[in-house]
């Protein structure tokens, strides 16, 4: 018992995000990919089926195997709890929540005839953000630049150039959140 009182639920957020993440994987196992195709992918489908907006937030919640599971939430879990413990809780929920709209309505607008699923645009979104962590005011840090032309950088070439299942684009839309969110939160400094 005693043991059991050293364990601290120490990030929120993040998680539940994992816990909730790994649910859906077993959910889609055991329907043999229906809840993914229903719930937990993006694709362009008809405005007036409601189902619609929840996969715009969704999509980020489903993967397509333990391999594509295990691969986000390795970063997610290393990068996760120390923007959740700088920015606090809520403010990192209303990046995730944002960022998974963004990436799952442009996926919607430029991809029409493909599904999005995965929460690779978050792990992008807390990669850019992390490298804005120690952000000074007025300041642009070197590790930005840096993160950003080696991330970006590269799937902005993959995208031209590489032909896979992987949505390069989800990549990109998730680095300029992180960046956009890094920079708006760096001059309010607000945490919640």
């Amino acid at each position: 018992m005693r043991l059991l009182r050293r364990f601290q639920y120490n990030s929120p957020v993040v998680l539940t995000f994992a816990l909730i993440s790994l649910l859906v994987l077993w959910l889609n196992e055991l329907t043999d990919g229906s809840s993914n195709w229903f719930l937990f992918s993006v694709y362009r489908s008809s405005w007036k089926n409601p189902l619609t907006y929840l996969r715009f937030f969704g999509h980020v919640l489903g993967h397509s195997d333990w391999s594509h599971y295990m691969n986000n939430m390795l970063m997610i879990l290393v990068i996760g709890p120390m923007l959740e413990e700088k920015y606090g809780s809520i403010n990192l929920l209303e990046m995730i929540v944002l960022t998974a709209l963004v990436s799952g309505i442009m996926h919607v607008i430029l991809f029409p005839n493909a599904a999005l699923l995965g929460a690779s645009g978050i792990v992008y979104m807390m990669i850019l953000l992390s490298s804005l962590a120690s952000m000074k005011q007025n300041c642009i840090p070197l590790t930005l630049l840096l993160v950003g032309a080696i991330y970006l950088g590269s799937e902005v070439v993959n995208g031209l150039t590489v032909s896979d299942n992987i949505s390069q684009l989800t990549h990109i839309v998730g680095g300029v959140c992180g960046a956009i969110f890094g920079m708006a939160l760096s001059h309010g400094n607000r945490r919640r």
